[in-house]
């Protein structure tokens, strides 16, 4: 289990006021024993025990209040609160800064102000605070240091202060003290003096320990620069840090996936309607009644004279629907009625 300093601290003020608790409640209960003796020696010596457990408890109580008061800071003076225990060697073991002349000689390195001037929150990220809690003016952060990866205690693996691209993610580790919960804190990601990322949320944090921002940037969005982590409380700075980032993005490489298939909006399928059949209407016209006559004669009847069909005229009418219905328009010719001819007749 992991406790931060003023964890402790509170624990052991506790701890003290309920010995203190206890030590008073001894001292009453000797003092109400002694008044019920009548023997003096032995009523004197239970007094005097009384009045030792009164001492005692006067005294846990003004330590407790000595410890609560000013053991936390002493304690961060001792040991001042840091993610890193030794910084990185590359920062000391450049001698170069030193030895070449030209860097002490050209004096436009030191009067930028822009980078030495306390940060400001800009407005725009400031309006749209959501916490309503007053933050700590006292909270104090250390310089954030670099590193790609993280353990599970919040701590940087392999600190660097140069990161070479491909670069997926960089977390940016510190440790903090005097923290309020719900207050309002701010990481600013800025490269080159450009605001490229920044987070900002209500702190759910514990009072003190180590902590961790991260940036939102995609692979392709690591230009190679200079980087600066600007940290907030509320609308105040409190630390900042800077890394490099260097070498060529990586190149996307994009996959058109996009399958397209020509799809005609009309597809003239004509869908041939069946034919109507024609139906053979037979219309014969009835012989006349022969009247009957003494001599028997052959009377030869005409031939069956069929209709003819009638001749239609098939009109097909295309239309940009999806089937095709072909119209027939039968136009009837006059029926052919066959009239009996009378044939002459033979007597034998």
């Amino acid at each position: 289990m992991n406790l931060d300093i003023q964890t402790t601290v509170r624990t052991i003020f506790v701890f003290l006021l309920i010995a203190c608790a206890a030590m008073v409640f001894t001292a009453v209960r000797a003092f109400r024993e002694a008044g019920r003796l009548r023997f003096f020696l032995k009523k004197r010596e239970l007094l005097g025990r009384a009045w030792r457990f009164v001492l005692f408890a006067l005294m846990i109580l003004g330590g407790a209040i000595i410890l609560n008061t000013f053991a936390e800071p002493m304690v961060y003076r001792v040991f001042p609160p840091s993610p890193t225990v030794t910084q990185t060697p590359t920062i000391t073991l450049t001698p170069t800064i030193t030895v070449t002349p030209t860097v002490t000689i050209t004096p436009t390195l030191t009067p930028t102000s822009e980078f030495t001037s306390t940060p400001i929150m800009p407005a725009v990220i400031s309006q749209d605070f959501s916490s309503e809690t007053t933050p700590n003016p006292n909270a104090r952060f250390s310089t954030p240091v670099f590193s790609r990866k993280i353990d599970d205690d919040y701590q940087p693996i392999e600190i660097a202060d140069t990161f070479e691209n491909p670069v997926d993610k960089i977390y940016g580790t510190f440790s903090y003290e005097s923290m309020i919960t719900n207050s309002q804190w701010t990481a600013l990601w800025f490269r080159d003096g450009e605001l490229v990322s920044y987070e900002s949320i209500p702190w759910n944090g514990s009072s003190g320990g180590f902590g961790y921002t991260e940036s939102n940037l995609r692979p392709d969005q690591w230009l190679p620069g200079v980087y600066e982590v600007q940290i907030f409380v509320g609308e105040t700075w409190k630390s900042s840090g800077l890394f490099t980032v260097t070498g060529t993005l990586p190149t996307l490489t994009i996959t058109q996936t996009a399958t397209i298939t020509a799809t005609p909006t009309t597809t003239l399928t004509p869908t041939r309607t069946q034919i109507p059949s024609a139906t053979l209407t037979r219309t014969g016209t009835q012989l006349p009644n022969a009247t009957p006559t003494p001599t028997f004669a052959r009377t030869i009847m005409p031939s069956d004279t069929s209709t003819l069909l009638p001749s239609g005229t098939l009109t097909l009418t295309l239309t940009p629907i999806p089937s095709l219905t072909a119209t027939v328009t039968q136009t009837p010719l006059p029926t052919l009625v066959p009239t009996a001819t009378r044939r002459s007749t033979i007597y034998r």
